[in-house]
């Protein structure tokens, strides 16, 4: 089983991207996984933000010991039962979904090349790079449309906490990767999803 990690700051366009290399394979055995489901059921009480709020943007919000046993399960052929994590209520529901057995995974988050287990497993790694206007801009459409914040609370949280966990925990992350994409990610896209298809046709 193929591996591909891909990781970059929120509203990089991690799930975009990888949506574009499945699109182009077009073979059920490629499935992509995403890291915001292994958030904890309730943040740490340490992590607050200045306004008190959930810091969601620290490594320490994430299940890692979940993620790097459902990885590995994964890697070595298995199918996981994946938790659902649910954005406006900020918890993990009681349902899962089922992911696997597969040929090729794509696993992205903000942190996908932060912990080191993780990096081991990977076959390729993938760092998106984007100037920090576009991904808040994204950001802020995303979160008002789909994840019932307002404006003000997308402005706050961003300045509380996105913007100073990314400098401080995922821009050095950067330098793990073996790719790093731009804002053009169609040629990314293209050269990943034809050795995906190389791998899957040999």
């Amino acid at each position: 089983m193929y591996l591909i990690g891909i990781a970059g700051g929120s509203g990089s366009g991690k799930t975009t991207f990888s949506r574009k290399i499945i699109q182009r394979v077009k073979d059920p055995g490629v499935v992509l996984l995403s890291q915001d489901s292994y958030y904890l059921s309730s943040a740490a009480a340490h992590l607050k933000g200045a306004h008190g709020e959930a810091n969601f943007d620290h490594p320490e919000a994430f299940d890692w010991p979940l993620l790097r046993d459902q990885l590995a399960r994964l890697k070595d052929g298995y199918e996981v039962s994946v938790p659902v994590y649910d954005y406006k209520t900020s918890r993990r529901t009681s349902e899962t979904h089922v992911v696997g057995p597969a040929k090729v995974v794509i696993l992205e988050g903000i942190f996908t090349l932060w912990d080191q287990a993780l990096r081991d497993l990977f076959d390729a790694k993938i760092y998106l790079h984007v100037e920090a206007d576009i991904r808040f801009i994204r950001r802020l459409h995303r979160d008002v449309r789909d994840r019932g914040r307002t404006h003000d609370d997308v402005i706050r949280r961003y300045y509380d906490t996105v913007r100073p966990m990314h400098q401080l925990f995922l821009e050095p992350t950067r330098k793990y990767a073996d790719i790093i994409v731009g804002e053009e990610s169609d040629v990314a896209a293209d050269f990943l999803a034809a050795r995906v298809m190389e791998l899957l046709n040999a």
